[in-house]
């Protein structure tokens, strides 16, 4: 039962990525059938981000209120609708519609599993956690694009993937008692804490929660930054053909995906420090290799690298989360966190094209570089405030 437990929560993740891509497969597509400019992507996405970082937010007080089984079925619900509101669109503002509860059962799922997870299960599962992850991103683009080269609507692709949550969603009502059960045991990791209860304002004022979430908004930062802009900088800096542009991309993707599979037999050996910092180097060592690069072996070389690098980083600093912070506080604090990522996913990668006509779209591997040094500088500070705490506990 432990098993079959544990194997329902990483189908959840599946279903977590699946939805991602669908949005930029779809989209050559969608707009001429809506009668939108190419541009109102970027609207749709925005508005899923922006209900995933609202439910982040408050995942914590859901979480205490209804369980982690609970607001998971209800999220995943709340996906599954919207995904099928896409499917019966019959205009973009329905798509605006449908693209609110779609990042709100997103944000909540994605804070909720992982606040589980890193309280209950050890490092290498929380790295396998994401890999599943990328199983559902990695796939959902295959679907999508089945659908478009059998000549079928991209409604179609929006209601293959919507069943496959509404079957999940079954699952889940079903496994409410297993959830109910599980959450009342002791926790296997982290040991008690005195921690008072506090409000999310009085956490924000903790220089070490701040340099937290510094961290989670540089790291989605570089690996959001990466997926968006890689495509236009093989192509306009380094004369890439976009089929093989594209590629580089899938590698990149790949790699964390393969990274985070590989991050969990690590995790048995290192721990998460050792992990982040492993990771921190490879990014930087990467974005030197694709700034530097001319042929397409060594750039795809870097690309790989900075993949495999972003691999460890976000799972390790999730499961670090309680023995950071302590329990009390833990729930609060990764909700926040996730709100933090989100964030930089919307802020950075925005930036980032915003200034290319200043700097020039060669410039995006020294901006990988900054953000790097900044979630490096961040990470350490860190460790050094919670070590320092340690220390003056002792004494």
């Amino acid at each position: 039962m432990a098993t079959l437990f544990l194997m329902i929560i990483y189908l959840t993740f599946i279903s977590l990525g699946l939805p991602d891509a669908l949005l930029g497969v779809g989209w050559p597509e969608m707009y001429s059938e809506l009668h939108v400019p190419q541009s109102f992507a970027g609207v749709v996405s925005i508005t899923i981000s922006l209900g995933t970082i609202a439910s982040s937010f408050f995942s914590g007080k859901f979480i205490r209120r209804f369980g982690t089984g609970k607001l998971t079925a209800i999220s995943v619900l709340s996906t599954a609708v919207a995904l099928l509101g896409f499917y019966f669109a019959p205009s973009f503002l329905w798509v605006m519609l449908a693209a609110i509860p779609l990042g709100l059962g997103a944000g909540a799922v994605d804070a909720g599993l992982n606040d589980y997870v890193a309280r209950h299960y050890q490092a290498h599962h929380m790295n396998w956690l994401h890999s599943f992850w990328g199983v559902g991103a990695l796939t959902s683009p295959l679907i999508m694009g089945q659908v478009l080269a059998h000549g079928s609507s991209w409604r179609v692709g929006y209601l293959i993937v919507a069943i496959i949550q509404f079957l999940l969603v079954a699952i889940l009502f079903l496994t409410l008692p297993m959830w109910r059960s599980r959450e009342m045991r002791p926790l296997k990791v982290t040991p008690k804490t005195t921690e008072p209860d506090m409000k999310l304002v009085q956490l924000l004022q903790l220089k070490k929660v701040r340099l937290a979430l510094y961290a989670f908004f540089l790291y989605i930062g570089v690996e959001a930054t990466m997926g968006l802009w890689t495509s236009s900088y093989l192509i306009s800096v380094k004369g890439i053909a976009s089929d093989k542009a594209a590629i580089g991309v899938s590698i990149f993707f790949g790699f964390i995906m393969f990274g985070r599979l590989l991050s969990g037999f690590m995790s048995m050996m290192l721990s998460n420090r050792q992990l982040i910092q492993v990771g921190q180097l490879l990014i930087l060592l990467g974005s030197v290799f694709v700034w530097l690069s001319a042929s397409y072996a060594f750039l795809l070389f870097g690309i790989s690298l900075i993949g495999f690098g972003c691999a460890p980083i976000y799972p390790a600093m999730l499961h670090e989360t309680p023995q950071r912070f302590g329990q009390k506080i833990a729930q609060e604090i990764m909700g926040v966190q996730m709100a933090f990522s989100y964030t930089g996913s919307v802020v950075l990668p925005p930036l980032f094209g915003f200034l290319v006509p200043i700097v020039g779209m060669r410039s995006l591997p020294l901006f990988l570089l900054f953000y790097a040094l900044m979630m490096w500088l961040a990470s350490e500070r860190l460790v050094k405030k919670i070590d320092q705490e340690k220390i003056r506990k002792k004494d």
